[in-house]
């Protein structure tokens, strides 16, 4: 499905929100596919040369896309689905 298809024949859920700015997804997505679709790639640091991470593997392996939900650490974006109301941070320059 091309990006614009997405945007005009998918709706979208009631959105979330990352590190306190609305996000909005389409049902079924998980936080790490609402971030790419959203035009967000990179969304954490690593510690030793704050180098950029997002979602790399999307099968929950490499823990590039940690991210916290609902003030739940460590957890990986790809594998969790988007709801209504989730509250997620980034954690910029945190491995965990």
């Amino acid at each position: 499905m091309t990006r614009a298809a997405a945007e005009t024949d998918v709706p979208t859920a009631p959105g979330l929100t990352v590190d306190g700015e609305p996000l909005a997804f389409v049902p079924g997505q998980t936080l790490a596919a609402a971030l790419v679709a959203s035009g967000r790639v990179a969304w954490r640091t690593t510690r030793g040369g704050q180098r950029p991470r997002g979602v790399f593997c999307g099968i929950g392996v490499c823990y590039d896309c940690l991210v916290t939900v609902d003030g739940r650490r460590g957890q990986p974006a790809c594998l969790v689905q988007a709801r209504a109301g989730m509250a997620v941070a980034t954690g910029e320059g945190d491995d965990g």
